[in-house]
């Protein structure tokens, strides 16, 4: 999943480079399939899932697919060649859920602690993952505090519009990304 990413980011330096919104097509394709996002974004509802109307619920996890997919290309966008190091995992067969530990060792830079946190679905018994941490902040919890108050104070639609407007935008990440020679 991540070292097909990194190396398909890699060969596609300069279609990213003429056209940034680029790195989104790479993100839906090559690390999507690997998250579980309708799970994520139960989590980020939390508590507040029973008081927002269920007709809302699909529209809100179709956006924050995209909202992922746009936070992923940002963070991504300044790879430039780092290796990532993986914890090795022990019997997890009998497991419905784990996380994955591994250090982002940078060449110019201190290394970066991460760990996802992946679930087993239980119909197709496939590992996916739902939250990333790095550094000991969790992608679930701040977005759950960005969304809370929201939610809480001007609805569902205000947390949905805020991300249909990120996801609308195009990325600027021209100054971000690293140029692999």
């Amino acid at each position: 999943m991540t070292n097909a990413t990194f190396k398909r980011i890699e060969s596609e330096q300069q279609s990213i480079e003429s056209n940034p919104n680029h790195l989104r097509v790479i993100i839906e394709q090559e690390l999507m399939p690997y998250v579980d996002h309708k799970f994520a974004a139960f989590k980020v509802l939390g508590n507040q899932f029973r008081s927002v109307p269920k007709d809302k619920i699909p529209e809100f996890v179709d956006e924050f697919k995209q909202y992922l997919v746009s936070n992923f290309a940002v963070a991504l966008a300044s790879y430039g060649g780092q290796k990532i190091l993986f914890e090795p995992v022990n019997n997890y067969a009998e497991q419905s859920s784990m996380n994955i530990k591994a250090i982002i060792k940078q060449v110019n830079g201190p290394d970066i602690n991460i760990s996802f946190s992946l679930r087993k679905i239980k119909n197709t018994q496939e590992w996916k993952t739902y939250d990333l941490v790095a550094e000991g902040i969790s992608l679930l919890s701040s977005k759950r505090s960005e969304f809370s108050s929201i939610i809480r104070q001007q609805g569902i639609e205000a947390a949905i519009d805020i991300m249909r407007n990120t996801n609308n935008q195009s990325l600027n990440i021209a100054s971000n990304v690293n140029r692999i020679k």
